[in-house]
């Protein structure tokens, strides 16, 4: 059911499970499809710097995820690793066949766990500030156990000051901070229930690629995050492309929006780089 228009957005909503997702529409109809996966505690809006770079060759999807942006909480026990099948139903109604993913943060592991159960749905995977699902990491675990930590405490006695602080790690650029803390206003106490069991996701597991996959990062990221992503890349060997994005931090494409524009322009367009 199409809702509205939103500037250049058409702004559209599929039900699943009890769920009403909304996502977004721009772009070129007879392009190629790009799904973009927002970060937690963000929402579609995350994407703005990219809705006009890549709209004029491709069809651009971005959606706010269960417990994110106006999609909230549904009225099942669904958590956020239900955004796989989320894609795929819009992917449906949308009658395409395929999609290059791009998923940034959280959005990384979800759009891994898509291609995970949808291979043949993928034309691209594009990974910023997550790491490998496929790999069992006690640092990265640790890690994050200590950053959720700090998040729930925060957010226990005040979600304005746990949303700057969202924002705060999210990016570098003061403008784009104001921009994150936005984005994470829909973000409520009962929104961190969604996201019970991502942990679940991984695992230590053999696959094998039919698609191309870009792995980016932050210069300015956590040194965890600047290392798994030269370890992923190490593993991956002939597989998958690395870069890092200069004066960026965690959500690179919203710090340094030029850099990381043109390097998935690149990787999708397969375009040697220099």
């Amino acid at each position: 059911m199409t809702i509205n228009i939103t500037g250049k957005q058409l702004h559209k909503v599929v039900e699943n499970n009890g769920n009403t997702i909304h996502y977004f529409i721009s772009g070129n109809n007879d392009g190629e499809t790009i799904v973009f996966l927002h970060p937690a505690f963000g929402d579609h809006r995350c994407f703005d710097k990219q809705i006009d770079y890549f709209s004029s060759n491709y069809q651009i999807i971005t959606l706010d995820m269960l417990g994110h942006g106006l999609t909230g909480i549904g009225k099942s026990k669904d958590n956020i690793t239900a955004t796989t099948l989320h894609i795929s139903e819009i992917l449906k109604v949308e009658n395409k066949d395929k999609a290059h993913i791009v998923g940034v943060s959280l959005g990384s592991l979800l759009a891994q766990d898509f291609a995970l159960k949808y291979p043949e749905k993928v034309l691209s995977l594009t990974a910023l500030g997550g790491y490998d699902i496929n790999k069992v990491q006690k640092e990265i675990a640790k890690a994050q156990r200590k950053e959720i930590f700090k998040w729930l405490f925060k957010a226990i006695f005040s979600m304005e000051a746990f949303r700057r602080y969202a924002a705060n790690i999210a990016v570098i650029n003061e403008e784009e901070r104001i921009h994150f803390y936005e984005s994470a206003k829909h973000f409520t106490r009962k929104s961190f229930s969604v996201l019970r069991d991502v942990d679940k996701l991984i695992a230590d597991r053999s696959i094998e690629r039919t698609y191309p996959l870009l792995i980016l990062v932050g210069e300015k990221d956590t040194e965890p995050a600047l290392k798994e992503a030269k370890r992923w890349h190490n593993r991956e060997q002939k597989n998958s492309t690395l870069f890092i994005i200069e004066k960026a931090g965690h959500c690179a494409n919203m710090d340094n929006a030029e850099d990381f524009n043109e390097i998935l322009m690149n990787f999708i367009n397969n375009e040697e780089y220099n």
